[in-house]
């Protein structure tokens, strides 16, 4: 018995690859194929999964101000006046199981002089806020304690040995009518293994009868962020790399060299 026939026909070619001479005078004469792109994908297909965020994100925020990730949403109000469009604001925060620990930068202050120049009033400092916690992944940053480090802090742990330890002493009221009430101790120690150091802030507030302490370990990695944080932002707080920025070299000034200047010693 002879095999059955079979015939193949071409298949028409879509309606935007013909001329336009060769187009129907219809539109809908020839029915198009659903792109490719949106046709619903088949019931086994696997869903693409995003990327998972860290859930030690800083839950400080409302959550009003950010979005399911942790991050601030991309679509913001206008400014209105005296607020603070522009400003951004960064913070490197350490969760562990007891505690929580934000570092976050804050800038120098400058005033205006009557040459039309800045100077820097007040070098900035870095905020250390520890949160205790209160249940896994939870930290209540309402019970914060802060203590601020100032330039020379922060130098004092960028010089820190493997085995070395600081203690840092900081009365809010020194020189007003409330000092001795309010007593701050930061002590970087090593930990036990020599691997990681404890960050151990103690708070005694007896106008608030507040008697707290909170530690944290902070590993090596950890404690190598800090440092390298540390070196980067040192001057920018005081003020050096607002300098730096400002000098214009069209603008420089005839610069006469006196005949003899303790400043110039240098030179020789």
């Amino acid at each position: 018995m002879p095999p059955p026939l079979s015939v193949s026909l071409p298949s028409p070619q879509p309606l935007s690859l013909l001329p336009r001479h060769a187009r129907g005078p219809h539109p809908h004469s020839i029915a198009l194929a659903q792109p490719l792109s949106s046709r619903a994908p088949p019931a086994s297909a696997c869903s693409v999964v995003p990327a998972r965020h860290s859930d030690y994100f800083d839950p400080r925020a409302p959550p009003s101000q950010r979005d399911a990730y942790g991050q601030p949403p991309l679509e913001r109000d206008p400014p209105v006046p005296g607020g603070q469009a522009g400003r951004v604001f960064a913070s490197y925060s350490i969760y562990k199981g007891k505690a929580a620990l934000a570092f976050d930068p804050r800038p120098p202050q400058f005033v205006p002089l009557e040459s039309g120049a800045y100077k820097v009033a007040k070098e900035g400092f870095v905020l250390l806020q520890f949160a205790p916690a209160v249940g896994p992944r939870q930290y209540d940053w309402t019970r914060k304690q802060v203590f601020s480090l100032s330039v020379w802090e922060m130098g004092t742990l960028l010089t820190l040995g493997l085995t070395d330890s600081c203690e840092f002493f900081h009365d809010p009221f020194k020189g007003r009518s409330d000092e001795g009430k309010v007593r701050k101790v930061l002590k970087v120690e090593p930990t036990p293994d020599g691997n990681g150091r404890f960050f151990n802030l103690s708070v005694q507030n007896r106008l608030l009868n507040v008697d707290e302490n909170i530690y944290i370990p902070i590993t090596k990695g950890e404690y190598a962020v800090i440092v390298s944080t540390f070196n980067y932002i040192i001057p920018h707080i005081m003020g050096w790399s607002t300098f730096t920025n400002s000098i214009k070299p069209e603008e420089s000034q005839p610069y006469n060299r006196p005949q003899s200047s303790p400043e110039l010693e240098w030179r020789r």
